[in-house]
C-alpha cells in the first residue's frame, strides 16, 4: 500500500471520528487518488530532470572555457532554442505545476492529524516541494510566453539587494545562506548513505538497482556541493552587505571553477548534476512514492 493511500485512510478515519472532514480535505483525497493526475504529476520530475541535465552540460561547457549560464534560467533558455522547444517548454510547465498541485493536495491529507509530529513533517516537506516545482514551472511558463530572462544571476543579485535594504535584511540573508549550506550538506549525506532509496518503491532487478545507486549517489553529492557553495556565497553577501556576492547557482559554479583544482571539481560536479537529472527524470519519475 502506498504512503498516500495510508495517509488517506488515516485522514478519512479521523474525519469520520471528528465529523469534520471538510470539502478541501475531500477534494485533496480525490486528487491524490486519481491515477491520471498522478501520472501527469510525475512529468514534473521529468521536467526537473531535463533542467538538471542541461545545467550539468552547461557546467561542463563553462569548465572548458566557454560561456553559459549554469542555472535554471539558463537551462530553460537553452531548451527554448532547441527544435520543438516551444512544445517542450509547455510540456515541462504542465508537468511542474501538476506535481506542485499534487504535493499541495497532500498537505490537506494530513489536516486532520495536526498533533502528529510525523505528519507535520510530511506537511512541511510537501509544502516545500510544491513551492519548488511551482517555481520551476513559472520559469518554464515565462519562457513559453516569451517573457523569460536568460540571466538568473542578475535576478539573484536584484532580490539580494532588496533583502539587504530592509530592516534586519542582512541577518535574514545570512540565515538563508546557512540554511542553504545545511540543505546542501544534507544532500551530500543523503547521497553518501543512499538514503534517497527511501523515496522510491518497486525498484526491482540488478540493472535498475545499479542505475539507482550510480545516479543517486553521484547526483545527490554533486547537487549538495553546488548548494553548499551557493549557500556560502549568500552568507558572504550578508557578511559583506554586498549583493554582488550573491550570483545564484551559475555564480556558485563559476566560483567553484576558480578554486584550486577547480577545473577538476567543476567537471565532477557537472557530470554529477547530469546524473542527478537522470535520477530525477527517469528513476524518480518512475519509482517515486506518490
Amino acid at each position: 500500500m502506498s504512503r498516500v493511500s495510508q495517509v488517506e485512510q488515516r485522514t478519512v478515519g479521523v474525519a469520520q471520528e471528528n465529523g469534520n472532514g471538510g470539502p478541501v480535505a475531500e477534494t485533496a483525497e480525490r486528487a491524490a487518488d486519481s491515477r491520471t493526475f498522478e501520472r501527469i504529476a510525475r512529468l514534473g520530475y521529468v521536467a526537473s530532470g531535463i533542467v538538471h541535465v542541461v545545467i550539468g552540460a552547461i557546467a561542463l561547457q563553462i569548465d572548458a572555457g566557454r560561456s553559459g549560464n549554469a542555472d535554471t534560467n539558463g537551462a530553460v533558455a537553452a531548451l527554448a532554442h532547441q527544435p520543438a522547444g516551444y512544445l517542450l517548454l509547455w510540456f515541462c510547465f504542465i508537468g511542474c505545476f501538476a506535481l506542485a498541485l499534487f504535493q499541495f493536495s497532500r498537505i490537506f491529507l494530513a489536516g486532520q492529524r495536526l498533533s502528529d509530529k510525523e505528519l507535520w513533517k510530511d506537511r512541511a516537506r510537501d509544502a516545500s516541494q510544491a513551492i519548488v516545482y511551482a517555481g520551476i514551472g513559472s520559469i518554464f511558463g515565462s519562457f513559453a510566453l516569451g517573457r523569460g530572462s536568460n540571466d538568473g544571476s542578475s535576478s539573484s543579485v536584484s532580490w539580494t539587494a532588496r533583502l539587504l535594504a530592509v530592516p534586519a535584511g542582512q541577518w535574514l540573508l545570512g540565515i538563508a545562506g546557512l540554511v542553504v549550506v545545511g540543505i546542501g550538506g544534507y544532500f551530500i549525506f543523503k547521497g553518501a548513505t543512499r538514503r534517497f532509496r527511501g523515496n522510491l518503491t518497486g525498484v526491482a532487478g540488478r540493472v535498475w538497482n545499479r542505475a539507482v545507486d550510480i545516479t543517486g549517489v553521484a547526483g545527490y553529492i554533486a547537487k549538495g556541493i553546488s548548494l553548499v557553495v551557493l549557500g556560502i556565497l549568500l552568507t558572504l553577501a550578508a557578511v559583506k552587505s554586498d549583493p554582488e556576492q550573491s550570483t545564484g547557482l551559475d555564480g556558485a559554479l563559476h566560483t567553484l571553477r576558480d578554486q584550486p583544482f577547480g577545473v577538476v571539481a567543476l567537471a565532477a560536479v557537472g557530470i554529477g548534476l547530469m546524473l542527478y537529472g537522470l535520477y530525477i527524470g527517469i528513476i524518480r519519475a518512475r519509482f517515486a512514492k506518490l
